[in-house]
């Protein structure tokens, strides 16, 4: 058990006593509080709390502490899950043609930076595959139109079923999903894509951002829902665009940014520190 930590995500009515009675339990079975964190929203009234503690000294064993933590969050009327260090989380990424979000999964996953198991890759194109069976990965194709997109759809649920998937991560992967896709992974779905003021619909938006000479671009990585591009925002970041920017220059830019706003979208996601809240996100980096 040396090294290994449990992570407590609890959400309530704000009341008096609930960080006491948390941290109570941990202290009062052996555990050393490494991480806490919490924050109250004075609108709604909403409390939420990250704690991580270290199991070392802890004398519940991991699979017994949800049910012996059940008395203190009841009796807050709590939401919460238990999370452990040492569960790496299998996922799988989705991509279509362009490289740079796979590219930097891949690397940063070598580097071990991600606490996650890579299992397969999925795409509607084979135009990465060498890439990703270079890494050893396993790498699957299923081609999309109209006609065939439910039928796709369902083998690749299959296929995430088959390797026990838990995460799926679009790194630019050009497809809609169905509800019967987005439903089986609720806040386990994550997107990248680019941000613009103002806001540009179409197949080229860079191009329509270089034309209006935009001065600042960005990236949003957020979870997934069946409303197109309007689920709970995880990261954003942006940059400032000049007047001597190329359209490449803009697209590299916007690149480099979506690069970086999944890695750490996805980072936030893995060592659990999200609380999804209605449409919002509480993010305890």
């Amino acid at each position: 058990m040396d090294g290994e930590r449990a992570i407590l995500l609890f959400t309530s009515r704000d009341r008096e006593g609930i960080i006491y009675a948390i941290t109570e339990f941990i202290y009062k079975n052996g555990g050393n509080i490494l991480e806490l964190d919490q924050h109250v929203d004075r609108e709604n009234g909403q409390f939420f709390m990250r704690v991580e503690w270290d199991l070392k000294n802890f004398r519940i064993p991991p699979e017994d502490i949800d049910t012996a933590f059940s008395p203190v969050g009841r009796r807050f009327d709590g939401r919460w899950r238990i999370e452990f260090s040492s569960h790496r989380e299998n996922v799988a990424v989705f991509v279509s043609k362009e490289d740079h979000c796979l590219r930097e999964i891949l690397w940063r996953y070598k580097l071990g930076e991600f606490p996650m198991n890579l299992k397969l890759v999925i795409s509607n194109h084979p135009d990465l595959e060498d890439i990703v069976r270079g890494e050893g990965i396993p790498f699957f194709v299923f081609p999309k139109n109209r006609e065939n997109k439910l039928e796709q759809e369902r083998k690749e649920l299959a296929l995430l079923r088959e390797y026990e998937v838990e995460t799926v991560i679009l790194a630019r992967y050009m497809q809609i999903l169905t509800g019967q896709f987005v439903n089986r992974y609720p806040n386990r779905i994550i997107n990248i894509h680019h941000s613009f003021l103002p806001a540009f619909v179409g197949s080229n938006p860079y191009r329509q951002a270089y034309d209006r000479g935009v001065k600042i671009i960005g990236a949003t990585s957020h979870y997934v829902t069946e409303e197109l591009d309007q689920g709970p925002i995880i990261e954003q970041d942006v940059i400032r665009i000049s007047h001597r920017d190329s359209l490449e220059d803009i697209k590299k830019k916007g690149r480099d940014l979506e690069r970086i706003v999944l890695a750490r979208a996805l980072t936030y996601h893995l060592e659990h520190r999200i609380l999804v809240y209605g449409r919002k996100t509480v993010i305890f980096r």
